[in-house]
């Protein structure tokens, strides 16, 4: 965990100066909310207690609009998230902080990023102004099916979910090699603090990780199935767990290290280099 950076990614992450920063705090923020919610219902789903509701980010939201100021809270979430894309397009534009945030990869990384924060925060909103009657498990089968209808659509299919697993499979080795740290800015940090956020990092990294690699594997054998139905959403990945070997067991485990990530999230938005 450095002190601070250097190169062209530090001098080009500082043309979006305050604003910047404030998006990536914002964003992390909001991300972190998220998560807590989301592992929160996944545990209640592992015990039996989830009520009907979904553990995904409907669900979640659903939960947030319950407490008191719900809505606004909300509103709230959808824009750090609007924020948290703003912040990932300015990595794709000037390039991210450190000596390699310049690179072309780093900068087409950040700009798929822009894209799935856009589309969570457009989600976020929506269910916001009144729009979110859908399970995220319906949205993914449903768009599972329009994609298999295009031409070479079971091939498209397949891709995105090869690439969605590949993901999960990257942020878990990520997680556990602990490749965060050379974002994070602690100086004067104890050393107890430090490896409280090591521990954050890595079991949330694991869970999402998990979580990422199961959706993108049963979108790959709904495309070989060519059955939308196989598809799966948050939640429906999430129950799937709790059916292995393991049993409810595993979804405590990934519903523990997704309300981690969400911690780790908190953290990130204190301490990230941006």
């Amino acid at each position: 965990m450095r002190g601070g950076g250097g190169g062209k990614g530090v001098r080009a992450a500082s043309r979006g100066g305050g604003l910047r920063e404030f998006t990536a705090r914002c964003g992390l923020s909001a991300r972190g909310v998220l998560y807590v919610l989301i592992g929160m219902l996944a545990l209640r789903v592992a015990f039996g207690d989830a009520g009907g509701e979904e553990a995904d980010r409907q669900g979640a939201l659903r939960e947030l609009v319950g407490q008191p100021f719900g809505g606004v809270l909300v509103w709230a979430v959808g824009a750090g998230l609007v924020c948290m894309a703003l912040w990932r397009l300015s990595e794709a534009v000037f390039g991210a902080a450190g000596p390699d945030g310049g690179k072309p990869v780093k900068r087409l990384a950040s700009a798929g990023r822009t894209v799935f924060y856009a589309v969570v925060a457009f989600s976020v909103l929506s269910f916001a102004a009144g729009g979110g009657g859908r399970s995220g498990d319906e949205q993914s089968r449903d768009g599972t099916a329009r994609a298999l209808d295009l031409p070479a659509g079971q091939w498209l299919v397949g891709a995105a979910g090869l690439g969605i697993a590949v993901a999960g499979v990257v942020i878990a080795v990520q997680a556990a090699r602990r490749t965060f740290r050379r974002h994070l800015t602690m100086g004067g940090v104890p050393e107890w603090g430090r490896k409280t956020v090591d521990f954050l990092g890595v079991g949330g990294g694991l869970a999402r990780g998990v979580v990422f690699a199961s959706a993108g594997g049963f979108l790959v054998y709904a495309a070989v199935r060519y059955d939308p139905a196989q598809a799966k959403g948050v939640d429906d990945t999430l129950r799937s767990l709790a059916g292995t070997a393991a049993g409810p067991w595993l979804l405590v485990a990934v519903a523990v290290g997704l309300m981690l990530f969400g911690v780790f999230s908190w953290a990130m938005a204190r301490w990230r280099e941006v």
